[in-house]
This record gives C-alpha cells, sequence and structure tokens, in this order.
C-alpha cells in the first residue's frame, strides 16, 4: 500500500504529482510511440546534431541550465519551480526502465547513477504549444546533465524527452 501525506504549497504539490506523473507516463507513452520518420526544423537541428558529452558538463549555474535546455529549443521561466533531491534507484523496475529507455534514445543513461542522489530541477516552459503548464526536468549529478524530460502537469499529459515536442520536432510527411 501506498500512503501519500502532503502538508505543501499548492504549487509545490502540481510539481510533486507532475514528476511522479512523468515518469509513469513516460514508461506509458513508450509503448505507444510512433515509429513516423522525425525530422528536426532547421532552427532546431544545428543545436541537437552538434551535441557532445561535453556540452552536458559543467551545468553548474541557473543560467548554465537555462541555456542547456534552450539548447533543445525550450524557454522557460528564470528561475525553478522547483528543486529536490531525488534517489535513482539501484534497481529499476519496468517503469524506470522505460523511462531510462526515453533517456538512452537522448544520449543519456540512468544506469550510471543508479543509487545515488542527483538534483531534479523542474522549470516551467513559456513557449510550449500546449493548452496547459508544461515542465522541463533536468536531472543534474555533480554538474552533469545524467537525464531529463518535458511534460505537461496534467495527470492526462504528455511526457518525452527534450528533443520530443511536436514544436521542435514534427513527424515528416513523406
Amino acid at each position: 500500500m501506498f500512503i501519500w501525506t502532503i502538508k505543501a504549497h499548492k504549487v509545490n504539490y502540481l510539481l510533486s504529482l507532475a514528476a511522479a506523473v512523468s515518469v509513469i507516463a513516460a514508461a506509458a507513452l513508450l509503448f505507444h510511440r510512433s515509429e513516423s520518420t522525425i525530422r528536426y526544423p532547421d532552427d532546431v537541428l544545428p543545436a541537437v546534431l552538434t551535441l557532445s558529452k561535453k556540452d552536458f558538463a559543467g551545468i553548474d549555474t541557473n543560467e548554465e541550465r537555462i541555456a542547456f535546455l534552450a539548447k533543445f529549443g525550450w524557454e522557460v521561466e528564470e528561475e525553478p519551480a522547483e528543486i529536490r533531491e531525488v534517489t535513482v534507484p539501484a534497481k529499476f523496475d519496468g517503469v524506470y526502465e522505460s523511462y531510462n529507455q526515453m533517456q538512452l534514445s537522448e544520449g543519456l543513461d540512468l544506469k550510471k547513477v543508479a543509487g545515488k542522489q542527483v538534483k531534479r530541477y523542474t522549470y516551467v516552459v513559456t513557449n510550449a504549444s500546449y493548452d496547459g503548464t508544461v515542465l522541463a526536468n533536468l536531472l543534474i549529478y555533480k554538474d552533469k546533465v545524467v537525464g531529463g524530460d518535458v511534460c505537461s502537469a496534467r495527470i492526462d499529459g504528455f511526457v518525452h524527452g527534450l528533443t520530443r515536442e511536436n514544436d521542435f520536432l514534427t513527424p515528416d510527411p513523406s
């Protein structure tokens, strides 16, 4: 049985709920992904294709985190909505395996930090074409991005990797 008691501000509650939903929704969405070819728009393609492992390291300040998200086309509020220490499980269950598959598709691997505490920075996205609150989560370990996703705050919403938003990646019509 799972019992969750919350004595927090409504925003903190929504952010915590959104983070939990994002992990669960990631698992569900990964099993229902379209096999269509993805075409990157010209303004985002150069940034995504030129990223190297070095680009994921040295992310220490708020400005660096915002600039990192901007490489994927995301504009976010100036300050994080939430900063939280989270522990990546030492052994992944099905949900974490699915979530990590999404991370692997973006060149990241949470198994490298299994059993360790990471910081999750949650930002409110300001340029998403979605009717509702959209959040960008970055998982940082020792000033290195080790995971990330973009999700809606709605329980029936969406979750995808940093590069999986229709504003920036669209199915190729051909």
